[in-house]
């Protein structure tokens, strides 16, 4: 009885708490009730009734006015867009049930490798359509029929017929578009730098608020300390009834539960003095191994660099040009799973440790060689003098793109398949390999790095990394599903995204912008191709549009932007780290302050538990005495002669004291 009341209680506050809400956030709130299907239906039919009659008493007493319902249709039309508009996007969102298969079977750490690429997948998308639109459109209207012959080498070597497109820099006009003698004028050149700006800018503060929220949520997030362990164990999703998802649903939990119980187990292993300079000699010679190799690599890359370019002058063969890209992908093939065999020397105890060393080696290996390939790029291809140096720079990117994408699905469909079969039929010691999480992260991080620099040499670039990205999916999960067994160490891979756009941001993107820097800022555009042609550099565009307008007194203000804030490297520079550290000790604040409400919840709810099991209590007790009076006299006679008991103890204690006194003086009495 004690519990249905306590029960009919909660049920009333809760109907009660949901009166103010929307239509669509009472729906919400009640489907994430922890409660069966049936206690659902009871809350919504109780809310309904009572709704029913405040709205019957409301109209009885007031008429609202003309404004108070223009108001409340205008507030009820936007919750309804913005409800409509969330559960769009979290319809198509991609890959939910696919991402929730890995995610039980091999644990958030390969989870987090498809969530990056999902991710990355985003950023395109969103650069694409912002390029489409101000960029190739307007360039297709004034565009004039292309005479090149195609043969379909185009789609290996990205020369030949699409030269002369709307894929490459060199194909833009110079002038600004016009269609009629009255009509809006579009300047190129501003279109296409601003564009670029744009999408960078865009990236960067995306890159900065991603990697600030995957902070907050999991470095000072009070769920890490306890590991989540009772969310894990005592909830449970009663709203899912499909045996299918049920399933699923049981695997992601014992999956979760085994990698936090693993983590909890590595944590506490302590090792001896001899254990920790075996590993710390061990830890030294793998580094001193990988940084070898890696400027060894960047030396043969910077030499065949510049063999390449005397190649192709004496050979007219068109897949000449390969050459540099077939290396260069090789090496990136090759060098990182000699890294991964290092983990036989050296044995972390933390798998994400050994996760992050290899992503720090990899990533040096892969910026050092892009460095390289942009100091031959801009230093020899854009000084050479040739026609069209950008569209050159732009044609190199996308072979060393493609060439990435291919050796990538060869290895997944060719390399790991056979390495699956060696395991399984002639060397069964191997067994099935482990998914290489570092490697496969830098595979993703090096190509879009790629294509942030390729972006103002190549436009459609992001639109040839939507497709390789999109398509890598599905063979990395088909490759995961057929050759990989889970991981032999269960870990947490909650914090891997942080550190996954923390490399994407630097040093990958903070060395894309500052090469377009150098780019827009120090070099002299091609004289008979592109939009930026006879300009002395490309910021001269800038210049020129900014005469334009302080001749405008209604764009001075624009004008006053731009000399204090952009203009002035020093005061850009500086206001831009302000806003940085600015935004992420806001970010750190906010997760303390979530962190400080979290836990005056748990103190409030605690105290209010005890206050029930006191009443509970009470009650019991009350019950117990009207039921069962005689137990009650029964229990204060026993009581009573425990006290008389007590008494006659402590009274005879002085005696007794006294006596053993005297029997230590005088042993004979």
């Amino acid at each position: 009885m004690l519990s249905e009341d306590y029960g009919n209680e909660i049920v009333i506050e809760l109907i009660a708490s949901l009166i103010p809400m929307t239509s669509r956030d009472r729906i919400k709130a009640i489907r994430n009730q922890p409660r069966t299907m049936e206690e659902k239906r009871n809350l919504r039919y109780g809310w309904k009734i009572v709704d029913k009659e405040k709205s019957k008493q409301s109209h009885r007493i007031f008429k609202p006015n003309c404004c108070a319902q223009c108001l409340d249709s205008i507030s009820r039309t936007y919750q309804r867009s913005k409800n409509s508009l969330s559960e769009l996007l979290n319809t198509v969102s991609l890959w939910q049930k696919t991402l929730k298969v890995i995610g039980g079977k091999f644990g958030t750490s390969v989870l987090s490798y498809f969530n990056f690429l999902r991710w990355l997948l985003k950023f395109n998308i969103f650069s694409f359509i912002v390029n489409f639109s101000f960029i190739v459109i307007p360039q297709l209207t004034v565009a004039e029929k292309n005479t090149l012959p195609f043969t379909g080498l185009e789609f290996l070597t990205g020369a030949g017929y699409f030269r002369d497109t709307v894929m490459y820099y060199g194909f833009y006009t110079n002038s600004t578009i016009r269609h009629g003698s009255s009509g809006v004028s579009y300047n190129m050149q501003l279109a296409y730098i601003f564009t670029v700006g744009f999408c960078l800018v865009v990236c960067f503060f995306s890159l900065l608020f991603s990697m600030a929220k995957y902070f907050r949520n999991n470095f000072i997030n009070p769920h890490i300390y306890s590991r989540g362990i009772a969310k894990l164990i005592f909830c449970w999703d009663f709203t899912v009834t499909n045996e299918k998802a049920v399933k699923l649903k049981q695997k992601n939990l014992s999956t979760e539960i085994r990698e936090n119980l693993s983590e909890i187990r590595q944590e506490n292993t302590k090792l001896t003095l001899h254990q920790q300079l075996s590993h710390f000699s061990a830890h030294m010679a793998a580094w001193t191994v990988s940084a070898g190799v890696a400027i060894a690599c960047c030396v043969a890359v910077y030499y065949l660099a510049e063999y390449n370019s005397e190649f192709l002058k004496t050979h007219q063969n068109p897949g000449a040009v390969l050459l540099l890209p077939f290396v260069v992908s090789c090496i990136n093939l090759v060098v990182p799973r000699f890294y991964s065999m290092f983990r036989l020397v050296e044995r972390y105890e933390m798998p994400r440790h050994e996760v992050y060393i290899l992503l720090i080696r990899n990533i040096f290996l892969k910026i050092s060689i892009i460095g390289i390939l942009c100091y031959y790029w801009l230093n020899i291809v854009a000084l050479s003098g040739e026609e069209c140096w950008e569209t050159l720079i732009g044609q190199e990117i996308y072979r060393l793109l493609l060439m990435d994408f291919v050796f990538s699905l060869a290895d997944s469909f060719l390399g790991e398949f056979l390495r699956r079969i060696i395991g399984m039929r002639f060397i069964t010691s191997l067994g099935l390999q482990e998914f290489d999480i570092a490697r496969n992260v830098l595979e993703l991080i090096y190509a879009q790095t790629l294509v942030w620099i390729g972006i103002f040499f190549c436009p459609l670039l992001p639109f040839i990394q939507m497709i390789t990205l999109f398509i890598m999916f599905y063979a990395k999960n088909i490759s995961l599903m057929m050759n990989f067994q889970p991981p032999s160490k269960a870990w947490r891979a909650s914090q891997m995204m942080t550190f996954f756009i923390f490399l994407l941001f630097f040093p990958s993107f903070t060395g894309v912008l500052c090469t377009l820097a150098i780019t827009i800022w120090r070099l002299k555009p091609s004289v008979n191709c592109g939009p930026f042609r006879g300009l002395p550099f490309f910021i001269h565009s800038i210049y020129s549009w900014i005469d334009t307008l302080s001749k405008r007194p209604s764009y001075l203000w624009v004008v006053w932007i731009y000399q204090n804030l952009i203009g002035s490297c020093l005061s850009f520079f500086l206001f831009f780290s302000f806003r940085i550290i600015t935004y992420l000790y806001w970010q750190i604040t906010e997760g303390r302050k979530i962190m400080i409400r979290l836990l005056h919840e748990q103190i409030i709810n605690e105290g209010k538990d005890k206050m029930f099991l006191i009443e509970k209590l009470i009650k019991l007790q009350d019950t117990e005495k009207r039921v069962n009076p005689s137990s009650l006299i029964l229990e204060r006679s026993e009581v009573e002669q425990q006290g008389l008991l007590h008494l006659g103890e402590r009274d005879a204690a002085p005696g007794l004291r006294f006596r053993q006194s005297v029997q230590e003086d005088n042993p004979r009495a």
